[in-house]
């Protein structure tokens, strides 16, 4: 089978993990020109150096998942968990490299996680995306996420962000 997807577990599959998230803000960055501060907030507010830092306790069982997918044995794109709160989670930095793309690994992994948030317990699952992501968006609504603005939730009303929920 030349796609599968994995829970990540080893530490070389930890560190292929942390370079697919470095390597989703460079093309973030290099796609959306116009938006690197966004980009950077994004980044220093979700502290994700921190997260990836002590990626055991945040994106591993019994908090969090993190599945990778490859294509051929080589990582080709992955998908995050993390809490949100008490019971619900957060679906973080789902990115498929260029080359694997159109060949449904983007669904698989959205489907793989929200499988493996109701397996944790969670009851909602929370999603942030840029709204020029013109490929992600309509995938998360075809999964059954709505649009949701809740300024008491996101803490502001960057129009630029698009926030999403999905009851599990």
């Amino acid at each position: 089978m030349p796609n599968r997807i994995i829970k990540v577990r080893r530490a070389e599959e930890v560190d292929a993990v942390r370079g697919l998230v470095w390597e989703f803000f460079d093309v973030m960055r290099e796609r959306y020109p116009d938006m690197l501060q966004t980009i950077d907030d994004y980044i220093a507010e979700q502290n994700i150096a921190g997260e990836l830092e002590h990626f055991g306790k945040v994106f591993m069982p019994p908090l969090g998942e993190c599945l990778m997918a490859l294509r051929r044995d080589v990582p080709v794109g992955m998908i995050m968990l993390k809490p949100h709160g008490h019971t619900d989670c957060e679906m973080n930095r789902m990115y498929v490299r260029e080359g694997a793309r159109g060949h449904g690994i983007g669904r698989q992994l959205s489907e793989d996680i929200i499988r493996e948030a109701r397996a944790l317990g969670y009851q909602t699952m929370w999603l942030d995306a840029l709204y020029r992501h013109v490929e992600a968006i309509p995938l998360y609504e075809s999964l059954g996420f709505k649009r949701h603005t809740d300024p008491d939730v996101f803490g502001g009303d960057d129009k630029r962000i698009i926030h999403m929920r999905m009851k599990l």
